[in-house]
């Protein structure tokens, strides 16, 4: 009886209203207030680890509409509703803040999710208004130790100028440092020079 049971709950998550309303979880997948508290179930010596960051609690949570799909030769990102119709706020910046992962499959959900958000029509207006709560996170990204996320952070910055064009110059300035710091490491001279040459050209003569 049980496995019928499972099957029916299985389709219900397909249903749209179930992606729709996906802050309310299924029980399982969420720790019980009381287990969190529970002293038996926390470990003394991860006491200093780093608790999940944002992007993974969303997630986990069911909060983030796309995932990965194991391709056999590349991966790509299964979005449960169209993502023109994913609201940009908070989904933009979720995805911007899941750029800093360094875990498999967030590092690829938050690069790939973040592009294909940016490629939808209307992005433009969309991201504008998101610009000052935005680019604080992207700088995150460009300013952390692992290059992977320098680089994705890198990758995102760009596609954001060409998709809000000459919005983005009075935010430039706050990433500027970030961008320069990696300009005198040989390793990403090329790419921070390209990149910067395209913010330019997006931008239209920066100033």
């Amino acid at each position: 009886g049980s496995n019928v049971l499972r099957m029916s709950s299985g389709i219900q998550i397909k249903t749209k209203t179930a992606a729709q309303k996906s802050k309310i979880c299924s029980p399982e997948s969420q720790p019980k207030p009381s287990d969190k508290l529970n002293p038996k179930t926390i470990d003394p010596f991860h006491a200093y680890s780093q608790p999940p960051s944002a992007f993974a609690a969303t997630y986990a949570r069911g909060g983030i509409p796309c995932r990965l799909v194991h391709g056999s030769v590349k991966h790509k990102l299964q979005w449960e509703c169209p993502p023109e119709t994913v609201p940009f706020d908070p989904l933009l910046l979720t995805l911007a803040e899941g750029l800093k992962e360094t875990k498999h499959p967030y590092t690829f959900v938050s690069k790939e999710g973040f592009k294909e958000l940016l490629l939808v029509e209307g992005a433009a207006e969309k991201a504008i208004p998101l610009l000052p709560r935005l680019v604080p996170v992207l700088k995150t990204a460009l300013a952390h130790v692992d290059d992977e996320v320098f680089g994705r952070g890198l990758d995102a910055l760009v596609q954001l100028s060409a998709v809000v064009g000459p919005s983005l110059n009075d935010h430039l300035k706050l990433l500027l440092t970030n961008l320069l710091k990696r300009l005198m490491d040989k390793k990403y001279r090329e790419k921070v020079t390209v990149a910067l040459q395209k913010l330019e050209h997006y931008g239209g003569k920066v100033s």
